[in-house]
């Protein structure tokens, strides 16, 4: 699986991101955000960070990067799009998601493992997972409280567009389910089509036994069997 991972200034979990794919079997090639073009690629990744330090809006400036405009056509050509955290939020801003990323509900920045509960498995993206199925990996934001209008978030809904969804962890500790704030609970979404996923916890920081959790690591197993 050919991987193209377009890096903005301010990113900062692009080696995250990168030793995570290449852990699975995936070829990366890092695209500089001033680049016209990318290379030949079956998917597309924007890591997180904070482009352009989150001035204006998380996502906003990089959004209008030389590179964005090929990250976008080929997204609506079809090309699998995997936006985590400040990739979520640029994805957002590009209009290839809908909806916002709000600041988090306790005006703090966030940083701990969370539950996911998986929603709606598909490929290439959660085919690994079954319906239902319960992950732990971590957040590390500060701009993750996810909302739209009750006319996007029942068309989301109804369409199994939500991938992820926070729920409490083991020990029932609801409090701690939600880090954001987010309407619904909602953790991650895909575009109509399916190809474009956008989600705020980080699966790339939870691939490796080094790691607090190892369970991220068939999401890029499965991306890469999908697409290889």
């Amino acid at each position: 699986m050919k991987t193209a991972l377009v890096i903005f200034p301010g990113t900062n979990r692009e080696l995250d991101m990168h030793d995570a794919l290449v852990r699975s079997g995936a070829e990366v090639t890092m695209v500089w955000h001033g680049d016209a073009s990318l290379p030949d690629a079956d998917l597309i990744v924007l890591p997180g960070g904070f482009s352009y330090g989150d001035y204006l809006r998380c996502g906003a400036m990089a959004a209008h990067s030389p590179i964005m405009k090929d990250v976008v056509k080929r997204a609506r050509a079809g090309t699998p799009t995997l936006g985590v955290c400040n990739g979520f939020q640029t994805l957002i801003e590009a209009g290839l998601l809908p909806g916002g990323l709000l600041k988090n509900a306790s005006v703090s920045f966030v940083c701990r493992d969370v539950s996911l509960k998986i929603e709606h498995p598909s490929v290439p993206f959660t085919g690994a997972y079954a319906t239902g199925d319960v992950i732990r990996v971590p957040v590390a934001h500060g701009d993750g409280n996810y909302f739209a209008d009750d006319a996007t978030l029942d068309r989301l809904e109804g369409e199994g567009r939500v991938a992820f969804r926070y729920i409490p962890g083991p020990d029932g500790s609801a409090e701690r389910a939600n880090p954001n704030g987010s309407i619904r609970d909602i953790a991650g979404i895909t575009n109509e089509t399916g190809n474009v996923l956008g989600l705020m916890p980080h699966p790339e920081d939870a691939t490796d036994t080094r790691h607090a959790t190892p369970d991220g690591a068939r999401l890029f197993a499965g991306m890469v069997e999908a697409l290889s």
